[in-house]
């Protein structure tokens, strides 16, 4: 029984990167033996094992073979007659696919060190082209790393989009690779990967455009995509994404909001309150915060300034104070608007 650090983080340790989680393949053992040996089984497809000290994942060597359509399309065949190369081969980009003995010792059978040195993302073998989800995860490392895609790795990609095989993608896949891709130091780089083999037209018809810079969180970075888009294109694309509630909620929210947000520098007090209102700006002022956020990055035009001094001084106003002075509550809501505008005419 020989134990293998895998994948990303031998990859990242060569990188000089901190590695944050380790993975580990082990060969020439059953499950049984690691039961024995206090491992922890959890994997449900295939036999991944818990340490019993340390929790790392822990998977006994395996090889796949595509028998279906989409990610669950395939058979898994674990033996300690598995070896570690055949293992690696299995794997999507040779920077992926490089071992660490316990001894320090690197396996690297399909010149991966080579490759983070060029700056390249190769894929291992042709067996890539059986997991589309793999497009999107070459994306995402363009996205983190800067690097460049091989010449015959967007070859395959480009088959891969037009034999359909993207059709089957799991929503929550996508969502799930593409929200990292969308967290990533430079997104634009995921954009470019994608338009070149054809999945974005494919899978993201709707995001015809791309921001150059993006910040800030996951949801300001896809309000930032769906800028342009009409709400009812927004709601179709989250929805065909799984997208969560609360990414859903911010891009809707500025789709409704920016015409009004364009205007607020020459707007009239009352129209000012009516966007604070309308965005929930009081209730919920982190995310009022970030769809000001998305709208200066849209648009580095817009000037927001007045906005916040607006909401600032409108949220000063002591509404349970007003409150106490209504001769009635159904005019307590009224007064607090007053007392609301009053306090933005003075500020702006």
């Amino acid at each position: 029984m020989k134990f293998y650090s895998v994948g990303g983080a031998v990859r990242d340790e060569l990188l000089g990167l901190p590695v944050k989680d380790r993975d580990w393949v082990v060969v020439g053992a059953t499950p049984e033996e690691m039961v024995r040996q206090g491992f922890k089984p959890v994997g449900k497809d295939f036999p991944v094992f818990l340490h019993p000290a340390t929790h790392e994942e822990y998977a006994l060597a395996r090889t796949e073979r595509k028998s279906g359509r989409g990610y669950k399309g395939f058979k898994v065949y674990a033996s300690p007659e598995v070896t570690l190369e055949q293992d690696l081969e299995r794997r999507d980009l040779t920077i992926n696919a490089i071992a660490k003995a316990e001894d320090g010792t690197l396996i690297d059978p399909f010149g991966g060190a080579k490759d983070l040195t060029s700056g390249v993302l190769r894929h291992v073998s042709e067996a890539f082209a059986e997991d589309p989800v793999r497009i999107l995860r070459v994306a995402r490392f363009a996205a983190r790393f800067g690097f460049r895609v091989a010449g015959e790795t967007l070859e395959l990609m480009k088959k891969m989009v037009a034999s359909g095989e993207a059709d089957y993608l799991v929503p929550e896949r996508v969502w799930q690779e593409f929200s990292r891709g969308l967290a990533e130091p430079r997104p634009e780089l995921m954009f470019e990967v994608l338009e070149s083999c054809g999945f974005r037209n494919k899978v993201f018809p709707e995001l015809r455009t791309r921001p150059n810079r993006f910040s800030g969180s996951i949801a300001v970075r896809f309000t930032l995509l769906t800028w342009p888009l009409k709400e009812s294109e927004i709601e179709a694309l989250c929805a065909r994404l799984h997208a969560p509630n609360e990414v859903r909620g911010l891009a809707v929210l500025a789709s409704k909001k920016k015409k009004a947000i364009r205007a607020a520098n020459s707007a009239a007090p009352n129209a000012i309150l009516d966007l604070l209102k309308g965005a929930d700006a009081f209730r919920r002022p982190e995310r009022f915060a970030e769809l000001l956020e998305a709208a200066r990055l849209a648009e580095p035009g817009i000037d927001t300034a007045r906005i916040e001094r607006a909401r600032r001084a409108a949220a000063a106003v002591d509404a349970g104070a007003v409150a106490a002075g209504a001769a009635s509550p159904e005019k307590i809501p009224k007064l607090v608007d007053e007392a609301r505008l009053s306090a933005i005419r003075e500020l702006c």
